[in-house]
C-alpha cells in the first residue's frame, strides 16, 4: 500500500474503530435485581448493607427498586416523593415497636423478566418490633418474599416470579415493551466495518488505475 493510500485510509480506519468501540460499550453487562436504598431527607443513598442485616429506626424511610444495573453507581433509584409522615400517617406509634416507611418500586417493563409485567409502585408502613430488620419489615407488609441460597432478596410481593440477580445486557430488555416496538437491524460495528471495506476497495481500484495510466 503506498504512502498516499495509507494516508487516505488511516482516518477512516480510526473512525471505524471508534464506532466499533462505542457499539461494544452499548452492550455492557448488568444484573437484574432489587437494589436497597436509605432516604435522607429528599435524597436516596445506596444502602451499605442488605435488608437482612439492616435495622432501621422508628421514622426511617427505606426503598427498594427492581431494575437492571451495572453496579451501585448505575443503579436506578426508587421513584416517588412521599415521606414518612405521608406513608405512615394512618399507622399510630405503639410502645415496644417502630414504624418503617417502605417505598417499593417494581421497575419498568424494559427491566422486567420475559413474560412478566411489573406491578405499580407502592408504599407501605411496617410496624414491627423495635429490633426488627428491614427484611422483617418487608415480610410484615409485602409477602411473599423470595430469597436464594445465599440470602439474596430475589422477589418482593411475589415479583418477579423467577430469576435472581441474573446477568443481562444492561439497558436492554428481554422483550420490547408493548408501546415500544423494537426494530432489528445491523449493528453499528458491522456497518462501520463494511464502510471501511468499501473505502479500501475503492482506494485500491484508484491506485491500480493510476499505475496503469502512468
Amino acid at each position: 500500500m503506498t504512502r498516499r493510500l495509507r494516508a487516505l485510509c488511516a482516518p477512516l480506519l480510526a473512525a471505524a474503530l471508534l464506532l466499533v468501540a462505542g457499539a461494544g460499550q452499548a452492550q455492557a453487562t448488568g444484573y437484574r435485581y432489587w437494589s436497597f436504598w436509605d432516604r435522607d431527607g429528599e435524597k436516596w443513598t445506596y444502602a451499605t448493607e442488605g435488608p437482612s442485616t439492616a435495622r432501621p429506626s422508628d421514622g426511617d424511610v427505606q426503598g427498594l427498586r427492581f431494575a437492571v444495573s451495572e453496579d451501585s453507581q448505575d443503579a436506578s433509584k426508587p421513584r416517588g416523593t412521599a415521606g414518612f409522615e405521608a406513608i405512615c400517617a394512618k399507622t399510630p406509634a405503639e410502645k415496644g415497636s417502630k414504624r418503617v416507611a417502605l417505598v417499593l418500586d417494581f421497575g419498568v417493563q424494559a427491566d422486567a423478566p420475559a413474560g412478566e409485567t411489573p406491578p405499580a409502585p407502592r408504599t407501605e408502613c411496617a410496624r414491627v418490633p423495635s429490633d426488627a430488620t428491614t427484611a422483617e419489615a418487608l415480610a410484615a407488609v409485602a409477602k411473599p418474599l423470595r430469597y436464594d441460597t445465599n440470602a439474596l432478596l430475589c422477589a418482593i410481593a411475589g415479583y418477579p416470579q423467577k430469576g435472581c440477580g441474573e446477568q443481562v445486557a444492561a439497558g436492554k430488555s428481554e422483550q420490547p415493551a408493548a408501546d415500544e416496538p423494537r426494530e432489528e437491524g445491523p449493528s453499528v460495528g458491522l456497518l462501520a466495518g463494511g464502510a471501511v471495506v468499501v473505502v479500501l476497495a475503492a482506494a485500491a481500484v484508484w491506485q491500480a488505475r493510476r499505475r496503469r495510466d502512468a
